[in-house]
């Protein structure tokens, strides 16, 4: 291996990373550039996210593949051969291999989830057991701020199911309990109504796009009839709708006089063989007293 350090060499490595340098600046201002055009031309506000996504991935790899063209024109003009270089990484790449399959297995996964558009920054994402808001995509992994503000960072790996809460729209499924003695089709009317006043509200009606459905009797339980119901609402804010909708039932309810049933224990004396059963002595705390 032969070094040198001539003047003029010295010269062509600094022009070299000065290269680099305003390529690197180039090829920002052009993503940059590129993002914009894209984004003042995307029909919905997913595009935009998909847009801003592929933006910040080209950024880092475009970053990695010109340090790597720098390096090694650098190395050249300071008469360190790379040809060594690369037959030892072409040597040592087949080593790391089979110790780093689970690295390429993360940018390959990485890679097919951005061309197939199953993850993009904002999106909220359930992933390898976490739920959160997606901040960053790379070929490596994605990391997800959660409703604590805790930020999870998870490989690509092993990310083998996503699911995507975010995609054009979502439900609002609410499970409505009410008193055995309620009339159902009193409720329903009730929660039509209460549905429809929250559709013409100003701050809940452009999140809800349909009308109520409701199913009908979910399920009977201990204390309770179950109803379901569910509004269709624009995607993210199908929470915020579930939450204003229990809030004004809860208050149309109390006005009706319809029972919102809790968990309660009735009592029955033990009968006698022909069906009778003795009265429960129920004494007040000055009998009880008077007792003691």
């Amino acid at each position: 291996m032969n070094i040198s350090g001539t003047p003029s060499e010295l010269i062509h490595v600094i022009a070299i990373l000065i290269l680099a340098w305003l390529l690197m600046g180039f090829s920002r201002r052009f993503i940059r550039i590129f993002r914009g055009y894209m984004s003042a031309r995307a029909a919905t506000l997913e595009d935009v996210r998909r847009v801003d996504t592929l933006a910040r991935v080209f950024h880092h790899v475009a970053t990695v593949v010109i340090s790597l063209i720098a390096g090694m024109l650098a190395l050249s003009e300071i008469g360190i051969s790379i040809v060594p270089i690369l037959g030892a990484a072409s040597v040592v790449g087949v080593a790391v291999g089979f110790g780093a399959q689970s690295l390429i297995k993360d940018y390959f996964n990485g890679l097919f989830m951005l061309l197939e558009n199953q993850i993009r920054q904002g999106d909220v994402v359930e992933v390898s057991g976490k739920t959160g808001v997606v901040e960053d995509v790379t070929l490596r992994y994605v990391s997800l701020r959660d409703y604590e503000g805790s930020v999870h960072y998870i490989p690509n790996g092993l990310i083998t199911m996503v699911t995507n809460k975010s995609r054009g729209y979502a439900y609002a499924v609410i499970d409505v309990s009410v008193a055995y003695r309620e009339n159902l089709d009193s409720v329903y009317e009730v929660m039509r109504e209460v549905a429809s006043r929250l559709r013409a509200s100003q701050d809940c009606g452009v999140k809800i796009l349909e009308d109520i459905e409701i199913a009908g009797v979910q399920d009977w339980a201990d204390s309770a009839v179950m109803v379901r119901c569910r509004l269709k609402t624009v995607a993210l804010e199908q929470w915020s709708v579930r939450r204003e909708f229990l809030r004004r039932l809860k208050d149309a309810f109390d006005v009706r006089g319809i029972e919102i049933p809790y968990p309660h224990l009735t009592l029955c004396a033990e009968q006698d063989k022909d069906g009778s059963a003795p009265a429960f002595r129920i004494a007040n705390k000055s009998e009880a007293a008077s007792v003691e």
